[in-house]
């Protein structure tokens, strides 16, 4: 159960994840080095998008991927055995379904969100290098050792922490709401909807409050 869940998770989300990230960071890129161009500073460019998807977008934009795709799975699944009254037959063999059925989509959802959030960095960088060096020409190896000056430890830490804690906050609404279906086929899609929205609001509110956390306190 928990590979199946963990190639599913992870092995099917990095084309989506490497997509949406690649075309974001090559349009952040392009539309900052423009603006930066007219004072100069164009070169920039590779630090802001660095440290943005490092510390922010890497994870959240990872969160809300998986958010719609992998969550709305585990609701419509968890869901489906609920009002089938499978859950209760897993339960009268003796199985808990909390361990059965939670517990791996919490494990492999919340470990792979950090890999998934380091590849979508770096899909990122891939993508504002290339149109950095079209259109701001800035060459590859000057944008790389910018990335590599800019780039500190606890930015790393802090974007791998938000993953994981992103992760596991997906799962558990996914899985909760899954499991506490009613109301047949319809009561299904109702709390696969409910599950994409609350995720999603769920993730950039907790990204917001520890953005300002870590500012109080650093700052």
């Amino acid at each position: 159960m928990l590979f199946a869940q963990t190639d599913r998770t992870g092995v099917g989300s990095i084309p989506l994840v490497l997509m949406v990230s690649f075309f974001l960071g090559l349009t952040m890129a392009l539309l900052t080095g423009y603006q930066l161009e007219k004072f100069g500073t164009e070169r920039l460019v590779p630090t802001l998008i660095s440290i943005a998807f490092t510390r922010e977008l890497g994870p959240l934009l990872t969160g809300i991927v998986l958010a719609a795709r992998i969550g709305a799975a585990y609701t419509a699944e968890l869901g489906t055995m609920q009002v089938s009254e499978e859950v209760e037959a897993i339960e009268a063999m003796g199985i808990g379904p909390l361990r059965f059925l939670v517990a791996p989509r919490l494990v492999a959802i919340s470990s792979l969100m950090p890999c998934l959030s380091v590849l979508s960095c770096i899909a990122a960088l891939v993508g504002s290098c290339l149109i950095s060096w079209a259109a701001l020409n800035l060459v590859p190896a000057a944008y790389i050792d910018a990335v590599l000056t800019s780039l500190i430890v606890s930015d790393i830490v802090i974007g791998l922490f938000k993953a994981v804690f992103f992760g596991l906050l997906i799962g558990l609404i996914a899985c909760y709401q899954g499991l506490t279906v009613t109301g047949g086929a319809e009561g299904v899609g109702r709390a696969t909807t409910d599950s994409v929205v609350i995720s999603i609001t769920t993730v950039i509110g907790f990204d917001t409050l520890f953005n300002i956390m870590v500012t109080k306190i650093t700052g």
